[in-house]
């Protein structure tokens, strides 16, 4: 197997901290999508020639945040964008015929919102932020959302908000070293911390960057400070009704393979999981399916190092038939990678 570089895309001017794919591009002849976001306040929209197959800048987004763009997510649509920026604000980009307008700007966090997330349906939007707390939103009609709840329960900054894949659970990971499950117990947007996923059951010893789902929502892989990739497992991902709540619990521990902190992991459909951190370098990992008895239950697919020529904040697998790995780095550019066998 080989992780080969299709393109090195620059533009952004300083540290690029994230990107994602618009989950509505890539197949049925439309061409793959993705937004990147940087440090120089700014978001760029890129589109690969269907033709060439290769990318090139379509949109850059700009004079909206005041400081730097940490965090971009497509609604499950494509339609909208949503980025999270160091200004404390929110701001909903909404693609008209090609050009991308700032219809709404959202506002509550006391400082930097780290990371944005929409859930499956498109209807609730989560953001977290240094100031430890982590905000659902729902979406109204004509580009209105109204808070429906604020989320306090971390101890420190909060770096990623991710919902589940098909259920309406909303999972963070903190500084504080733990995840958090949060769910809406009732129909009254009740929502309550459900689990916590600290030291005590086999979490992270430092602060969690990151994590990602499988594609069927019953194991999700995080990322720490500690050096450590984590897998967890859950009986059931459809929560009871009667207000039953299926727990996760950790699977299984992959140690040393990163010798500084792992920024960043995503899962893609086809079950390998790409881990992106500050040793410049990409791993991949896969089932492994003859795993030893209490043994890790993945292993190393590939190893890319000087995947860039500074650290790898953020990995993310695209949509569409053939997936591409594309890496964000604090050298500026984005990388598009297509796994050959």
């Amino acid at each position: 197997m080989e992780l080969k570089e299709i393109q090195r895309l620059e533009g952004h001017t300083d540290r690029v901290w994230s990107l994602d794919w618009n989950p509505a591009t890539g197949h049925d002849g439309i061409p793959l999508v993705f937004a990147s976001c940087s440090g120089d306040k700014t978001v760029r929209i890129w589109e690969q020639n269907l033709s060439s197959g290769l990318w090139a800048c379509k949109a850059v987004l700009e004079e909206t945040h005041t400081r730097t763009v940490r965090s971009c997510a497509w609604s499950p649509s494509g339609k909208i964008l949503a980025t999270g920026s160091f200004d404390a604000t929110t701001a909903i980009w909404e693609n008209v015929g090609g050009d991308f307008e700032c219809v709404s700007t959202l506002e509550g966090h006391e400082n930097e919102v780290k990371s944005v997330c929409w859930n499956a349906s498109g209807t609730l939007l989560a953001t977290c932020s240094r100031d430890k707390s982590v905000w659902i939103w729902e979406v109204l009609p004509g580009n209105e959302f109204e808070c429906v709840s604020v989320l306090q329960g971390h101890a420190q900054d909060v770096k990623m908000v991710k919902w589940h894949p098909t259920e309406d659970i909303l999972f963070s990971c903190s500084y504080d070293n733990n995840i958090k499950v949060w769910a809406d117990e009732g129909d009254s947007d009740d929502w309550q911390c459900v689990q916590t996923l600290g030291e005590p059951n086999n979490g992270h010893t430092s602060t969690v960057w990151a994590l990602s789902f499988n594609a069927s929502g019953d194991k999700m892989v995080s990322c720490s400070d500690d050096l450590t990739v984590k897998v967890w497992g859950t009986e059931n991902t459809e929560i009871q009704s009667g207000g039953g709540f299926a727990p996760w619990r950790h699977l299984c521990t992959l140690t040393g393979y990163h010798d500084r902190t792992i920024f960043s992991v995503h899962w893609s459909r086809e079950g390998i999981f790409a881990s992106g951190a500050a040793d410049d370098a990409i791993r991949l990992f896969v089932d492994d399916n003859e795993s030893q008895v209490d043994g890790p239950l993945y292993k190393l697919l590939l190893k890319k190092e000087k995947a860039h020529d500074m650290e790898v904040n953020f990995v993310q697998w695209s949509p569409g038939e053939k997936p591409l790995l594309a890496s964000a780095s604090d050298d500026g550019t984005i990388k598009v990678w297509e796994l050959i066998s």
